[in-house]
């Protein structure tokens, strides 16, 4: 028997690298789970991996930054399952790259909207339906530029302090009615997002890539799927003991 066997999970983001990761490693666990995403056909192909598996799971098309569609994500989710148990909110935009005086306020605005303003409204929707379960966890896709200044990266960079300040603050105010609360804050991982940062090379010609990997402790960019093992861990009842976290996985970029 699976820990998560009867359980229910949802991710938002599933179709990208994370987010497909940590749905699918949710499905080895036991649970049932669903995948949403706004864009159908990573969301779908995230979807298919699942079932092939043998695991249930659906596909919910839906825009974090609409009230209405996180909504209509959990009325499918209990409509089909029954339940929700476990939640990871990784859908997110990484915005502009480029100086703080560079960036308009409508770019600065759709990173918050979808960043930000998306967790909370996906916690709130959450938080109001694993209340009826008597309990839950949730754990929110942050990042270590929510936990440090990050040049170039302002929006995005307070966007995720944001999200780290709901994680903290839900934490405290449900601790006592059975929901746990934490955030995952991953240093460089290897994704289409990171990818971007291939096109900006130093006068020697190393890549910001490069010189993310040689600034982590570890020398080396992580994976995917070493975020979704946190993940899945930190929803699982050996985390029982742990809310209100805002945890690095950094490769240690975070202790210089």
């Amino acid at each position: 028997m699976s820990a998560m066997d009867g359980k229910v999970a949802l991710v938002t983001g599933a179709g990208g690298a994370i987010g497909r990761a940590t749905a699918v490693r949710f499905a080895a666990a036991g649970a049932s789970v669903v995948v949403s995403d706004i864009e159908t056909t990573t969301g779908e192909a995230t979807c298919k991996e699942i079932l092939a598996s043998g695991a249930k799971a659906i596909f919910v098309k839906a825009d974090i930054s609409a009230a209405a569609d996180i909504g209509n994500l959990i009325d499918a989710t209990v409509e089909k399952f029954g339940r929700l148990d476990y939640a990871c909110n990784n859908a997110g935009f990484d915005g502009p790259v480029g100086p703080f005086l560079d960036i308009s306020e409508r770019a600065f605005e759709k990173v918050l909207a979808i960043n930000a303003k998306g967790t909370f409204l996906c916690m709130q929707a959450e938080i109001r339906q694993m209340l009826k379960n008597e309990g839950g966890a949730i754990v929110n896709i942050a990042s270590v530029a929510g936990l440090l200044g990050m040049p170039k990266l302002a929006a995005y960079s307070a966007a995720k302090h944001a999200v780290n300040g709901l994680t903290k603050t839900a934490a405290l105010e449900y601790a006592k009615r059975g929901i746990r609360i934490n955030s995952v804050c991953p240093g460089g991982i290897d994704t289409p997002m990171l990818a971007k940062l291939g096109q900006y090379k130093d006068k020697s010609g190393k890549t910001a890539i490069d010189t993310l990997a040689a600034a982590h402790p570890l020398g080396r960019i992580g994976t995917p799927d070493e975020i979704a093992a946190t993940v899945v861990f930190l929803c699982s009842p050996e985390a029982s003991f742990i809310t209100g976290m805002n945890l690095p996985v950094d490769g240690g970029y975070t202790s210089i």
